[in-house]
């Protein structure tokens, strides 16, 4: 039986290696970005970016102050782990003040803030399950900034594909420098209005450059990562020839007289971390 004890422990790593380390791929994508970029204004800032990653890595602490709020993806494959949620609950709740976290989740009316984290439903956990021989953990910190601009729209089925590409245009748009650019969107197609967002924020967790196994929606991809990044946003707002690092689309089947559509932003400090831990409790880390 995995402890709750052990989950605990790893969820305290995995929230500072996510809040202090990004992923090699997002690292590749902005330093990709730095040096195609010929604009000495959106050069200057994809410099700081990788300087600030720079000193993340090297003193351990968070590369940004918005440290999010905790959102969790567990698989839960053929062990017997004890008491999840508890466990998560109690790792998020020791991150805290150690890694440090900024104190973020509070109460949506009365605004009061435990100063821990934790509260109704945070952190938020979503729940697969599997025939693997190991329960998988993956966290993403997810900040205000481009989490604030996520838009979801209920598109008549005539709208076809020519109103998934124009939401997403809309929406880049609406976002402009306000999610802290170069970003990554997550689309997500079909399902309900609530499926469609979840799908989004799930095809964050997919690494730069990966492709839908779909090849529908693989192209689609390619064409709206090809097509967004000629608006000139840029890093920052400040203009430039990269404004999308990625993005990734996850479908689902959806009722024949709806087409909704997702879509979830995350700034370049693409925080995300993950972990298996099998029923011996040894622990593979697969991110960093």
């Amino acid at each position: 039986m995995i402890s709750e004890s052990k989950i605990s422990e790893v969820v305290i790593e995995l929230l500072k290696k996510a809040v202090t380390v990004l992923p090699k791929d997002v690292v590749d994508a902005l330093q990709k970005a730095y040096e195609t970029e010929t604009d000495e204004v959106p050069k200057s800032q994809l410099k700081t970016i990788l300087d600030n990653i720079n000193i993340a890595n090297e003193t351990e602490k968070p590369m940004c102050q918005d440290t999010g709020i905790p959102i969790f993806f567990v698989n839960v494959g053929k062990v017997q782990p004890g008491n999840v949620e508890k466990a998560i609950r109690a790792g998020v709740e020791s991150a805290t003040p150690t890694v440090p976290l900024r104190p973020n989740a509070v109460h949506p009316l009365t605004r009061k803030n435990p100063g821990n984290n934790l509260g109704e439903h945070m952190p938020y956990i979503n729940y697969k399950f599997s025939e693997n021989n190991y329960i998988e953990l993956s966290v993403m910190p997810k900040g205000a900034g481009s989490e604030n601009m996520s838009a979801m729209k209920m598109l008549t089925p005539s709208a076809g594909v020519k109103g998934i590409k124009q939401f997403v245009l809309d929406t880049l748009v609406n976002a402009g420098g306000k999610p802290c650019p170069p970003i990554i969107m997550g689309v997500g197609i079909g399902g309900s209005a609530d499926i469609s967002l979840k799908l989004a924020k799930e095809a964050l967790l997919r690494p730069i450059g990966s492709k839908n196994p779909v090849p529908e929606v693989a192209e689609l991809e390619q064409e709206l990562y090809e097509a967004l990044n000629t608006i000139g946003v840029g890093p920052m707002g400040l203009g430039g020839k990269t404004t999308l690092l990625g993005i990734n689309i996850e479908y689902a089947y959806c009722h024949t007289a709806s087409h909704p559509v997702g879509v979830n932003i995350q700034c370049w400090a693409a925080r995300r971390a993950a972990a298996r831990i099998y029923e011996d409790e040894t622990v593979e880390f697969l991110l960093h």
